[in-house]
């Protein structure tokens, strides 16, 4: 199976979808300024050298240049924090309704990553397993999508090849329940600005430094909790 996004066949048991609307699209449609420390700021008792994480990636397939950081929210750039969650290490728990996902590590500690959340990433919640993997992933519309903007998404019917305009970003992570395609995604995006907020479609996008980071840290296999 290439790494084409494609609407579930249905709701997966034991994820329970509050709103369940035909046809959702999976993919999405699409400040205060923090201090210059040298680009080392520590929050939680855990810190980053932040102009390090978030630079340039030329070896990248498609280059990725540097994320200008110092012009986001604070609670959006990546941390080590004391783990919130209570879950065991290497277990990774999403909060949409805080815009965090954490990677949870030993110790009682934890990466925290801020994240833009879609509308069907308020409609999932439960427990779910990392199942496959993707770097710089192809985005395919859904039928309805294609439908409702023709001009737009018409002409990537057959997938959008991955790249720094491709809505999924420069990793996709594929959650399933019980052996299911959950339609769940958590990835990379085009739209940094959207960290930290609520969009009208998509799952849980990253930036892309962290959703590489993420992929870095998360194998097939790995156990995600989504909050309520």
């Amino acid at each position: 199976m290439a790494s084409k996004i494609l609407p579930a066949p249905g709701v997966a048991a034991g994820l329970t979808r509050r709103a369940f609307v035909a046809g959702l699209p999976v993919a999405l449609a699409g400040c205060a300024g923090v201090p210059d420390l040298g680009g080392m700021i520590g929050f939680g008792g855990g810190g980053f050298n932040y102009s390090e994480i978030y630079g340039a990636k030329p070896n990248e397939e498609h280059p990725l240049p540097a994320l200008n950081w110092r012009s986001l929210d604070e609670t959006v750039l990546r941390t080590k924090v004391a783990d919130p969650t209570g879950e065991a290490p290497g277990t990774i728990v999403v909060d949409p309704k805080g815009r965090h996902l954490y990677f949870v590590q030993s110790g009682g500690q934890a990466v925290r990553y801020g994240i833009g959340v879609g509308r069907e990433g308020f409609e999932w919640s439960g427990r779910a397993t990392v199942a496959r993997k993707a770097k710089w992933p192809t985005w395919t519309p859904t039928p309805e999508m294609i439908q409702r903007d023709r001009k737009t998404n018409g002409p990537y019917a057959g997938g959008m090849p991955g790249g720094l305009d491709n809505p999924l970003g420069a990793r996709a992570l594929y959650l399933y329940q019980g052996g299911r395609d959950s339609s769940y995604r958590i990835h990379g995006t085009n739209s940094p600005r959207s960290i930290g907020k609520a969009m009208s479609s998509g799952c849980i996008r990253m930036f892309n430094h962290d959703v590489i980071d993420l992929y870095e840290r998360a194998g097939v296999g790995t156990k995600v909790l989504i909050k309520g």
